[in-house]
This record gives structure tokens, C-alpha cells and sequence, in this order.
């Protein structure tokens, strides 16, 4: 009896199982369901890195466009928190969520720490979907950009005023020739640069951030005007004002021949006669007037012009007058007051003048009516407004008389 039970055990046993492996469709159901979670966790675990990968791309998109903002900004002159400001802006409008942005101008690293250009760094952290079944950990991804701004032209002159009609003119029967530099207006009018009457102009180009107005065609390197290009910064942004020194100087009207020394002159400067400026920081809170026959002159000279007060130059002086070649003002001659209100500065004189370094009133129209420039034509004029009327051969080449050149037709690229 004991060897028949075990007969049957064994027999309905191998029964069962050859029928479980003959039943094709239990075993199919049987082995899927064994293996889902394995095929439902490989295809999460591919579409959670590819929503990885996607997320790193726009992350790095973000990381270039707010790159390229900031630097934008830098050639608009603003200074590092505007800069900063810019760049998290374009990153927020474009998605960056609850990351983190980090400016730096110049790049803390990499192949352009010593170069204008603005990096950017991102960093986010993803929350898991499938993989989260093994880790709470969340997925850290980073991006990079570094945006160069590079400087195609060097510029002679520069009207700063982002709207004026007319902020660079030349007229009347001038003869403005630049030579290795090209003439800059920021203004975005449709005429933010004119040459009206007789006026010939020559240039290595005209470079307008608006249009421009030409009745006399003029003589140029480049092959065409160009318009709605990006602003140039004021290239003198930096500079620091200088401070005021008491007691007040003043000037003996009754000598014919005299020299005078820096300091601060309360009641502005009225010259006449034959005076030299001994080398120095002059800052007049009031007008400056050069009168008619006048013969001024001085070397590692600076004037600034407190508030809004400005400078008048008569035709008949002969003004022979040079900036520092050293120094914090290195190549400014004349420099006028930012905080003041809108004005016009006025410089003239006999042919014989000679004004060297640049001529710097953010704030003033600069009316340059002289038949001269500087030292081997070395003067440069940024102004909020400029009008030339005058015959005068201004060249670029200026770093021996301590001048540095200023940028202008600024491109920017997404580099790094």
C-alpha cells in the first residue's frame, strides 16, 4: 500500500507539471508577470533620463541668454548689480524656477578672466519620478555661459544720448576728417546722426544705434553707414569726480602775464591776456571763459566743470592746452560734471590752438566750432551731444600722450 501512494504522488506530480509546461498561454501570463516590473522600470528609467537630458539642454539655453543680457548690459555701461540684475531677469523669464544664478564680470573662470565678458552659472535640482522608488535624492544639473563682448571699431567721437534728434551734426562748411576711427551716435532717432550743409565728412565709418540723415555722402573706410547697432558705453563711466580744495583760488585780473595754480575756483575762471596753467586738478563752480586775443596754455592739465557750468571759447584766443599723460585723469582734458542738467559747451579758437586729450561732458552738448584738434590730432570729444562745425583732422593713434582708445560697434557671442 506504501508503494502504490507513492506511485500516484509521483505520477499525478509529473502529470501536473508536464501540463504546466505544455499550457503555453499560463506559462506566457505567468513570465510576464514576472518580468513587468523589470520592463515597466527600464522604460520609466529611459524616459525619466531623457527628461534629464532635456531639462540639461534648457538649462544650458537659459545659462546663454542670460549671458548675453548681462553682457548687453556691460556695453550699456551699467555697472556690476545692473549687470547681475539683467542677466537673473532673462533667467527667470525663460524658466529657471527655483534655481540659482551666479554673475561674474569679469569670468572667474576658464579662457576670458581677462577679458569684457560676463559669465553666467546655473544650478537646479530635479525631483525624481520612477527612480525615486530607490532614492529621495534629489538630481543636481548645472549650466555655463560666457559671452564675450569684442570691440570692432575705435571711435573718435561718441554722442552718449539715447534719444536725441540730431546728437552727432556736422554743418555749416566743416571739414572733419578722422583717420583710424569712426564716429559714434548712441541716440535711437531716425536722425541721431546729420551732415547738413556744405559739411564733408571723413571717417573710418558712421555708426548710428538709430538712423541717420546724409545730404553730402561722406568719404569712409567702411562700405556702407551703419545703423541700429548696439549703443557704445561711455567710456569714462568710472571716472571719479575730484574732490574740492579750500581756500578758493582766484585770478589777479589786473596782470597781463601770469601763472596760475590748481585748486578750486569758486566764482568759475574769466582769462585774459597771456596765462599758463601750472600741472594740476583745476574744478571751476562756475564758468569758464577764455576771452578774445587771449594765449592760454598748460601741460598735465585737467579743468572739470562742477554742476552744470560751461565752457566758452572765442575764436580770436589761441588756446594751447594738454592733459596728463599719467594718472588717474591720463589723457582727460576737460571733464564735465554727470550730475549736472543740460547745457552747451563751446570750444573755438585760431588755428594755431592745440586742445589734447579728450574733451568729456556726459550731461552738455559739445559745440566744436575750432579750425584745430591736439598734439598729432589727438583730441577725442564724448559728449551727450556733439556738433561740429569746424575744419579739424582728428587721428586715433594717441596712447604715448596718455589717452586710451575708446570702443565703439560692439558685438557680443556666446563663447563658453
Amino acid at each position: 500500500m506504501a508503494f502504490s501512494g507513492r506511485f500516484f504522488r509521483q505520477f499525478f506530480s509529473r502529470l501536473f507539471f508536464r501540463r504546466f509546461c505544455e499550457g503555453k498561454s499560463g506559462n506566457v501570463a505567468t513570465i510576464f508577470a514576472l518580468t513587468l516590473p523589470v520592463v515597466v522600470g527600464g522604460a520609466g528609467l529611459g524616459v525619466e533620463t531623457s527628461y534629464w537630458y532635456y531639462s540639461s539642454l534648457k538649462l544650458q539655453a537659459i545659462a546663454d541668454a542670460a549671458a548675453y543680457a548681462g553682457a548687453l548690459e556691460k556695453i550699456a555701461g551699467s555697472n556690476t548689480d545692473a549687470i547681475t540684475a539683467a542677466a537673473a531677469s532673462s533667467a527667470a523669464s525663460n524658466g529657471l524656477g527655483a534655481g540659482t544664478i551666479v554673475v561674474n564680470t569679469p569670468p572667474a573662470s576658464g579662457p576670458n578672466t581677462a577679458k569684457k565678458a560676463v559669465e553666467v552659472i546655473l544650478n537646479q535640482d530635479l525631483d525624481r519620478i520612477f527612480t525615486s522608488i530607490f532614492t529621495q535624492t534629489k538630481v543636481p544639473e548645472r549650466a555655463r555661459a560666457v559671452a564675450l563682448i569684442t570691440d570692432a571699431s575705435k571711435a573718435c567721437d561718441i554722442a552718449l544720448s539715447l534719444t536725441a534728434s540730431q546728437a552727432l551734426l556736422f554743418s555749416g562748411s566743416t571739414n572733419a576728417k578722422k583717420i583710424g576711427c569712426i564716429d559714434m551716435a548712441n541716440s535711437n532717432a531716425s536722425d541721431a546722426i546729420k551732415i547738413q550743409g556744405s559739411a564733408a565728412v571723413q571717417t573710418d565709418c558712421l555708426i548710428s544705434a538709430g538712423g541717420m540723415v546724409l545730404n553730402n555722402p561722406p568719404t569712409m573706410v567702411c562700405k556702407a553707414p551703419i545703423t541700429q547697432a548696439l549703443p557704445a558705453a561711455d567710456p569714462f563711466a568710472s571716472l571719479p569726480a575730484p574732490a574740492t580744495t579750500s581756500p578758493c583760488q582766484k585770478i589777479n585780473g589786473n596782470k597781463t602775464t601770469q601763472t596760475i595754480q590748481p585748486g578750486t575756483y569758486c566764482s568759475g575762471m574769466s582769462l585774459n591776456g597771456n596765462i599758463t596753467l601750472s600741472p594740476g586738478v583745476y574744478v571751476v563752480q562756475g564758468d569758464l571763459k577764455i576771452n578774445a586775443s587771449a594765449v592760454i596754455q598748460g601741460s598735465d592739465v585737467t579743468i572739470f566743470m562742477a554742476g552744470s557750468n560751461t565752457v566758452s571759447m572765442n575764436g580770436n584766443a589761441t588756446v594751447t592746452l594738454a592733459a596728463p599723460t599719467t594718472g588717474t585723469y591720463s589723457g582727460v582734458l576737460f571733464y564735465g560734471d554727470r550730475t549736472g542738467t543740460a547745457a552747451q559747451s563751446t570750444f573755438n579758437g585760431t588755428a594755431t590752438s592745440l586742445l589734447t586729450g579728450a574733451i568729456y561732458f556726459p550731461r552738455q552738448q559739445v559745440n566744436y566750432l575750432g579750425n584745430f584738434s591736439g598734439v598729432n590730432g589727438c583730441t577725442q570729444v564724448v559728449a551727450d551731444t556733439i556738433q561740429w562745425s569746424g575744419n579739424s583732422t582728428i587721428n586715433q593713434d594717441c596712447s604715448s600722450l596718455g589717452m586710451k582708445d575708446i570702443p565703439a560697434a560692439q558685438s557680443v557671442a556666446v563663447v563658453e
